[in-house]
């Protein structure tokens, strides 16, 4: 009666821990995807506010890119500004002498750090109930920003 008790736990906790990682594996992709901005719903806490953007993020297999595409309007010009991050979860990536970038998961949440002249910048990717993507982003002298994202519809 014993050895049956042990195995039928055993069987449980194995079958749990089988669901629970497929479970974060299905939560990782459902970034899946190009999200555009919704600066109507975005937070630029009294910075420029970015007039288009989007966002791509791909994680298969472990390598996770992320990149991201911005066009900020100032009064006298337009800026426009291009990046991409790509590393299996949790490497870093050496991009030139000065700037350093970190992909990696911390449970539901995709996290990238990039250091530029020894300046940390952390974006925070996070899907929202609504099924929007929301971007805490943290940079040095900075306040804090919360940009809001949507779904791009396929064509």
């Amino acid at each position: 009666m014993r050895i049956y008790s042990t195995a039928t736990i055993t069987v449980a906790v194995l079958a749990t821990l089988l669901c629970a990682s497929s479970a974060f594996a299905r939560d990782h992709s459902a970034l899946n995807g190009t999200w555009t901005l919704v600066p109507a719903k975005s937070d630029f806490a009294g910075q420029p506010v970015v007039q288009t953007g989007t966002v791509t993020i791909s994680d298969r297999q472990g390598i996770i890119i992320v990149s991201r595409s911005f066009v900020y309007e100032g009064a006298t010009e337009t800026f426009f500004y291009k990046d991409i991050t790509d590393a299996e979860n949790n490497a870093t990536i050496h991009t030139g002498k000065e700037i350093k970038s970190k992909t990696r998961w911390d449970h539901d949440v995709l996290k990238v750090t990039t250091t530029h002249s020894g300046a940390i910048t952390l974006e925070s990717y996070t899907l929202a109930a609504d099924g929007t993507m929301m971007v805490n982003v943290i940079r040095p002298d900075h306040k804090p920003i919360t940009l809001v994202f949507q779904r791009k519809e396929s064509n």
